[in-house]
C-alpha cells in the first residue's frame, strides 16, 4: 500500500486492473468517488468505481483497498457486487471534476482542471490533496498551450458550483483507448449534462461509433442536443442501418429535417432502409457491403477485406455484381467467402470462383426466416436482392442478434445485468456512509 504522503494522480488510475489477494482480476477502475466538504477542507475519497465482468459497475470502498502500486489495485477478498448507484452527496472525479473551470484564490484568475491527486493521511484515510490546472479555459480539443500549475486543493474554489458548458477533453483523454462499447458504457453512466458535453467533444466518427452502442433513449437524447448540422454529420458517419434505426426513433419532422441536411448519397441509403419494415431483411441490412465486379482479382478482393474500417461480419465475404457496384448494384452474380479467397491464386478473377448455389434473401424476408437461413448455412452475413436481381445490401448476424434480443438489452448490458453472483459485503452501505461522515 502506498504509505502516508504518497500522491496518486487519479487520471492514472483509469483502466487500471483490480486484483483480489489470490491474483485473480476483479475488474478495472473507471472512476473515483469523493465527498466534497465545506470550509476549503479537502474532499474525502470514499472509494473506487470498478467495472467487473458484464460491464457491471460496483463500489469498492477505500478501506478494502490494500495497495495502489505498480499500475494495479489490490483488494481484500470480499467485494459487494451490487450495482453502483451514485448518491447526491457524492462526486465522481473523472466524470465531474476534470475539465471544470474553477478560480485560483490567490489571483482570482480562471483555471481549467486537468487532473487531481489524492494522498493517504497518517490515519490511513485518502483525501484529495492537489489540483493540476491550466491557466485559462481549455478548448474542445485538448491543447498543451497555457501555463500549467499544481496547486493545493484549498488554493482553488468553485468545485461545488454548477457549471454550464464544461469541457470534456481531459475526461476523454483518460478513456482514449476504450472500445466504442466501453466508452458507451462510460457515457451511459454520466449525468445528462456531462453526456452532452462529452458528445460535443468527440469527433464525428468516434461519436458515431459510440452512438451505435448506446440504448435508444441515450441516442435520441444525445442527437437531440447537437446542432442540426453536426447531427447530420454524425448520422452520415454511422452505418446506414444504425442511422435509420436512430432516425426512426425521432419525431417525423426532426428526422426529415436531418435527412435533408445529410449528403444526398448518404440520405438516399437511409431513406431506402426506412422504406422497409423494421424486422425484415430490407430493414435490417446494411447498404455498404463489399462489392466487386467479376473481372476483379482475388488480390483486389483480399485488399478490400483487409480494410480496417470493415466490420468483421461484413469482411467475411464479398459480393460479385455487374456494374454499378454501389447499392442497388447491377445484376447480382454471387458471393465469395474470404476463406475461398485465401485458397486461390492472387491473379484469379473473382467471377470464375463465385458461389451462386444459395438463393439470396428478398428484402421482405421476415426475421425468423433470416435467422434460420444464417443458422442453416453457417453464415455470418447474407445478400439481400430485389426482384430484378439487384443487390440492395447485406444482413449480418450482429444486426439479427440486435433484433432478436429484448428491446432493452443494451440498457441491461450497460448496467451489467441483475443478479450477478459474488461475495456480498452486508455492511457495505454502513461502511460507505461511515466513510462519508469521516468515520473508520
Amino acid at each position: 500500500m502506498a504509505g502516508p504522503g504518497s500522491r496518486v494522480f487519479i487520471s492514472h488510475l483509469s483502466g487500471v486492473a483490480v486484483f483480489d489477494p489470490n491474483g485473480d482480476q476483479v475488474g478495472r477502475v473507471r472512476d473515483v468517488v469523493v465527498s466534497l466538504r465545506i470550509g476549503g477542507r479537502p474532499p474525502r475519497v470514499l472509494g473506487l468505481v470498478v467495472e467487473v465482468v458484464g460491464r457491471r459497475r460496483i463500489f469498492l470502498p477505500m478501506t478494502r483497498v490494500t495497495s495502489l502500486e505498480s499500475g494495479q489495485v489490490l483488494t481484500t477478498g470480499v467485494i459487494n457486487m451490487r450495482r453502483f448507484e451514485q448518491r447526491t452527496s457524492e462526486t465522481l472525479v473523472l466524470a465531474e471534476l476534470l475539465d471544470r473551470t474553477v478560480t485560483r484564490v490567490k489571483t482570482q484568475e480562471e483555471v481549467t482542471v486537468l487532473d487531481v491527486a489524492m494522498v493517504q493521511t497518517r490515519v490511513r484515510e485518502w483525501e484529495i490533496s492537489k489540483v493540476f490546472v491550466q491557466v485559462g479555459k481549455v478548448g474542445r480539443i485538448r491543447k498543451g498551450k497555457g501555463e500549467t500549475l499544481t496547486l493545493d486543493w484549498s488554493a482553488v474554489t468553485g468545485f461545488s458550483l454548477t457549471e454550464e458548458g464544461q469541457g470534456a477533453a481531459n475526461l476523454l483523454a483518460t478513456f482514449d483507448q476504450l472500445r466504442p462499447a466501453d466508452l458507451a458504457n462510460v457515457l451511459h453512466h454520466l449525468s445528462a449534462k456531462r453526456r452532452a458535453e462529452v458528445a460535443a467533444a468527440l469527433d464525428d466518427d468516434r461519436l458515431a461509433d459510440v452512438l451505435e452502442e448506446l440504448p435508444e433513449d441515450d441516442q435520441v437524447e444525445i442527437i437531440g442536443k447537437l446542432k442540426d448540422e453536426r447531427a447530420a454529420d454524425v448520422l452520415e458517419a454511422m452505418d446506414p442501418d444504425d442511422a435509420a434505426d436512430l432516425l426512426s426513433d425521432l419525431p417525423e419532422e426532426a428526422a426529415e429535417r436531418l435527412l435533408r441536411l445529410m449528403e444526398p448519397e448518404d440520405a438516399a441509403s437511409v431513406r431506402r432502409l426506412l422504406s422497409y419494415e423494421e424486422d425484415t431483411a430490407g430493414g435490417l441490412m446494411t447498404t455498404e457491403p463489399i462489392v466487386l465486379e467479376p473481372d476483379a482479382t482475388v488480390a483486389e478482393a483480399l485488399a478490400r477485406v483487409r480494410i480496417a474500417d470493415n466490420k468483421p461480419a461484413l469482411a467475411a465475404q464479398v459480393y460479385v455484381c455487374r456494374p454499378p457496384t454501389e447499392t442497388p448494384t447491377g445484376k447480382y452474380l454471387g458471393t465469395i467467402h474470404f476463406q475461398r479467397l485465401l485458397r486461390e491464386p492472387p491473379y484469379t478473377l473473382v467471377g470464375s470462383i463465385v458461389d451462386d448455389d444459395l438463393d439470396p434473401l428478398p428484402p421482405s424476408t421476415p426475421l425468423p426466416l433470416i435467422t434460420s437461413y444464417l443458422a442453416a448455412y453457417n453464415l455470418v452475413a447474407a445478400p439481400v436482392v430485389d426482384e430484378t436481381d439487384h443487390l440492395l445490401g447485406a444482413v449480418t448476424v450482429d444486426d439479427v442478434l440486435d433484433h432478436l434480443l429484448p428491446d432493452d438489452w443494451r440498457e441491461a448490458a450497460l448496467h451489467g445485468g441483475e443478479g450477478v453472483e459474488g461475495d456480498v459485503l452486508d455492511d457495505d452501505t454502513h461502511e460507505r456512509e461511515s466513510e462519508a461522515a469521516g468515520g473508520r
